[in-house]
Parts: C-alpha cells; structure tokens; sequence
C-alpha cells in the first residue's frame, strides 16, 4: 500500500489551493525537531504540504500538526542493494502520485535516492540540502575512503541535477565539494543552520557560583562525536579534584560505524564518569540544568543545532574547531575551541569555565545575542522559502538569498 495506514492521516485540504511541497528526510524525527517552522510557514502560505520519512514517534507528531505523512521503507545504514532500489522504486512512486511542485531532501541519504528518483518521475523542481557531511568524508578509514570513492559518482549527479538548488549550512562544505567537482557553485545557497527557536529556547543563565558544575553533551552516542574524548577529559578532571557532573545525552546509534555500545556505557557509569540521560525530547529541560556545554566531533556536521539551542539559553560552549562549530563559536566570546580529538585540550578549555562562574556568564550572554543576530529561526526560514521562489514557487517573494557563484573564486 503506497500511503501508510498506521494512523489516520488527513490531508489540510482536499483541493489544490496553491503549490505542493513534498519534504524528505530520513527520520519523522528530524522533520519534526528541525523543521516544523518551515512545514508551519509553508503551510501558511497556502502551500500543500506532504512529509515523508520512516515511521517513528514523530510521525505521529507531524500528523497531529496536520501535516499529510506518508511511509517511507529506508534503512539508514543498509548496503543491501535490492533494499537500497526498492527505496528509490518507492520514492518515484511516492512522487508520481502526489505530483509535487518541489521536492525538498535533507540527509544525505535522501537527498542521493531522492533525487534519482525525482529525475524518475519527472519532477520540475528539486532543492538538495546538505546538513553536513558525515562519516565517509571524515573518517580516515580505509572503508571510508572506499565508500566515498563509489558515492562520488552519485554526489555529482544528485547535486548538478537540472533546475535544482543545493542549501550547504556551512562554507567549508560548499567549499570541498566545489573543489572536489562535486557541487556546482552556480547552483549553491548557504543557509547556515535550521535556525533556533529563542521564544522555545530561553535564556537560563546558571549562578556564578555553584558548589558543583554540570557539563553537557549531547548528540548521537557514536564516537565521531568526541565521546571518547569527553569520557576522558572527565576522567582527568575528577583526578584532579574538580567537583564536576558530567552528563551525556543521547540515542544509541547501532550500526553507525563508530557507534558506542550500551556496555561501554554503563561500564563508564558504574564507575562514576558519566551520566547517560538516553534520548530526551524536552531538551531544554536538559540544557536548562547545565553550566556548560560541549561537542568534541570530529567534524561532519552541518551546524549543529545542539550548539545553537544551548547558546540561546545563554550557556557557555566548548566545542572542536571543525566546519560548523566554528560558525557558532566566536573563540573567547561565547566559548571555546579546542583541536578534534584531544582530551587534554578539551580537558583545559573545561578547567577554565569551570574556575571562572564570572566567564561562564559572560559568555552565554554574549552567545545568546550572537544566535538571535545570526541564527534566528524565522530568518532561517525566509531564507529557505526564498531558494524556492527562485526555482518559480512563491513568485510573489522577494528574493535577498544569493547563489554561491560569487564565492566560487575563494573555492
């Protein structure tokens, strides 16, 4: 059956009002927690909306909204190629019956089956977002190295596709995939971040002095995410005397090739280190209780929100000087950089928040401003809408977004 019956699933409106818009992700959850503004403006604007993805908790969520969902059959880490075309057979059918005006892909995986299977079915227009560049090329591994070598070949076609955009959320990774010939400049638009909720995500700011410090990390329990590292620099700081929580929040990420097990965690807690919080919906609930928070990836990401959300609560950050990081983090303002995968650093930059309640408030102050200038949600959503009106939806927008062509010289 091509449209789920999990739930009942109302379309907004029976008749064709306006354009259809058709999102694509590979989680109702991503959808959801990143984009639900954009589904919410969309629909404002008189637009038909449909999001599609695998069946989780959220899909439930987005339907409540009032959103049309429908099923889609992705494993996000299978290599089973009858699995991986029957995907792309389901996508060309999704998109031959609800005949969208535009597609719109985020993650990687959907965007390279998505845009297959919109070239498929014929469709007009397609927008490609690349919310960070993930394992294959940040792992030095030799099957990572292999994997980018037999993906590159569908990069090239998914992001040169005819009357298409492709949203980068930072430089560095319009950049690469320039250089590498991958990405096509003239096609290109930096849209820095899904943006951040300041109403949802308020400022909290801790006291400036507290008999024991909480530190935060939160993101998918894999190691690419600097896990080990923050394990360690916790460890050093106990050693030292420091009175100090340290929390960890997230989902396990089985499959993930650096995914951390269950064991492993509950090894690190048995011995007090750490605190595994498990998936949290509500995070800034979490985020509220912190004083600090951290993310030690090892690079791949595309701006993360985790970083936007705690520095609009007003939380000073420390975090690696990798692409996307390093677009929230002004060094010495709202926080700090340390290089990836050194403990001793990220260990320091912690020392030195930690000793310092005055620089803690300092900071998060200074972070929340930077986040409302730069990074406001609403902001991030015209701009969003503005990619399509330049593709010939929502003519009556003015577009202020301009293609990455005129960066092409510094790439």
């Amino acid at each position: 059956m091509l449209l789920s019956n999990r739930t009942t699933n109302k379309r907004q409106n029976s008749t064709r009002i306006q354009e259809k818009v058709l999102l694509v992700a590979n989680t109702g959850w991503y959808l959801y927690n990143f984009r639900l503004p954009l589904l919410q403006a969309l629909r404002e604007r008189g637009a038909q909306v449909v999001v599609v993805s695998p069946w989780d908790k959220y899909a439930e969520k987005l339907q409540a909204e009032g959103f049309w969902w429908i099923d889609l059959d992705l494993e996000r880490r299978s290599t089973n190629p009858f699995m991986e075309l029957y995907t792309i057979f389901r996508l060309v059918l999704i998109y031959l019956v609800e005949k969208p005006d535009i597609v719109h892909h985020f993650t990687i995986k959907c965007v390279l089956y998505g845009t297959f299977a919109a070239k498929l079915s014929g469709i007009k227009s397609t927008v490609n977002a690349i919310t960070g560049l993930g394992y294959i090329f940040i792992n030095k591994s030799l099957k990572a190295k292999l994997i980018r070598f037999l993906t590159k070949p569908m990069y090239y076609i998914a992001l040169n596709t005819k009357n298409s955009k492709v949203i980068f959320q930072n430089f560095d990774d319009l950049s690469l995939l320039v250089r590498e010939g991958l990405a096509d400049p003239q096609k290109s638009v930096l849209i820095r971040s899904s943006g951040v909720d300041s109403q949802r995500f308020k400022l909290n700011l801790s006291p400036e002095n507290v008999e024991e410090s909480t530190v935060l990390l939160a993101s998918r329990i894999v190691g690419d995410k600097g896990i080990y590292e923050y394990i360690e620099a916790a460890k050093w700081l106990k050693a030292q005397g420091y009175n100090a929580r340290f929390k960890l929040a997230g989902a396990l990420y089985p499959g993930n090739p650096t995914a951390i097990s269950q064991e492993k965690i509950a090894d690190w807690e048995s011995k007090g280190i750490v605190e595994w919080l498990g998936h949290v919906d509500n995070i800034e609930d979490v985020i509220a209780e912190a004083d600090i928070v951290v993310l030690p990836s090892h690079g791949g990401e595309g701006v993360p929100k985790i970083l936007l959300e705690a520095s609009a609560m007003g939380k000073p950050l420390v975090a690696t000087d990798v692409p996307g990081c390093r677009d929230v983090i002004d060094v010495g303002i709202n926080g700090f950089l340390v290089p990836p995968k050194e403990f001793e650093s990220l260990a320091e930059a912690l020392e030195t928040l930690i000793n310092d309640g005055e620089l803690r408030l300092k900071m998060g102050c200074l972070g929340r401003e930077k986040v409302i200038r730069e990074f406001n949600v609403k902001d991030i959503v015209k701009q969003t809408i503005e990619v399509y009106a330049q593709m010939g939806i929502f003519n009556n927008s003015s577009s202020v977004i301009s293609n990455a062509s005129s960066l092409s010289t510094a790439v």
